[in-house]
């Protein structure tokens, strides 16, 4: 579940930046006792994501706003679906639409691209994980996303483990003296990934002691000969120029994790609306 503070506190501020000084159209047009009821609809298929947030946003204009969902974070939906249905001021109602909409469509869009992904290398053993790749200030929501569309999700910040990139390397003159120096500096509880981009890399990263090999922008081919030199010696991740047209070749090599930045900064929205009953 998302904790209901940082629900509240990206709401809170969502609808700050969008309503603004007021809802200049729906005052002038609705009195303040106009009372109406609606459903947010899914317009395609997809995985949904975002229910808290949504819910958070009507109510967070209108406490006295009933949301009663019909589905659950992580269920799959087709064009034409109901969602929920909303009742109560239609004031309230047309002053959130926007914020309730951007959180759902936006969160739901990487859930069902994350299935897509998820899907297409289902029984290889592999997992699909998302990156750091999200946009500022979202990036809690944007990962509960991915684990609704079936995924997991890497680190969260570059406080939750060490990863050694290319320059970080060059920084320190070498893989394995990059790995000794991190390890020294955080002791056996913290966990290190090392990036590598040849095979002739993989031998000093492991002999230093490296938890997980990122194995950078190489082919199926060359990913299952890495898997093969690695030899259950460290978490074989996969990544860079993953697609859903490569993504079950790269699954087949016998990597251990797919990492995808396309999950969270690419991700189309997925089409969900909001209309009011006649």
């Amino acid at each position: 579940m998302l904790p209901a503070y940082l629900v509240r506190e990206a709401v809170q501020r969502a609808l700050a930046e969008d309503i603004g000084r007021g809802d200049i159209t729906t005052d002038a047009l609705i009195g303040g006792g106009v009372a109406t009821c609606g459903r947010l609809m899914a317009r395609e298929a997809g995985i949904v994501a975002g229910m808290d947030l949504a819910e958070a946003a009507f109510r967070g204009v209108d406490p006295a706003i009933v949301f009663d969902r019909l589905i659950s974070d992580g269920d799959r939906v087709a064009g034409g679906d109901v969602i929920a249905r909303i009742s109560g001021s239609a004031r309230a109602l047309l002053s959130a639409e926007r914020v309730a909409l951007n959180f759902m469509t936006h969160m739901s869009g990487i859930a069902t691209l994350t299935g897509r992904y998820v899907a297409a290398i289902a029984g290889s053993g592999a997992r699909i994980v998302d990156t750091r790749k999200t946009l500022p200030g979202l990036r809690v929501f944007e990962k509960y996303a991915v684990r609704m569309g079936g995924g997991a999700n890497h680190r969260f910040a570059l406080d939750d483990a060490a990863m050694i990139k290319d320059n970080h390397v060059v920084a320190a003159g070498g893989i394995g003296q990059a790995i000794r120096q991190v390890r020294a500096a955080t002791g056996h509880m913290v966990k290190i990934c090392c990036e590598v981009d040849r095979i002739d890399q993989i031998e000093e990263a492991l002999a230093a002691g490296v938890d997980v090999l990122l194995l950078d922008n190489m082919t199926p081919h060359v990913l299952a000969e890495a898997v093969r030199l690695i030899a259950g010696r460290a978490t074989a991740e996969a990544s860079g120029k993953v697609s859903l047209d490569n993504v079950a070749a790269i699954a087949a090599s016998g990597v251990d994790v797919i990492s995808v930045g396309k999950l969270t900064h690419s991700a189309p929205a997925l089409d969900i609306a909001l209309d009011f009953d006649e």
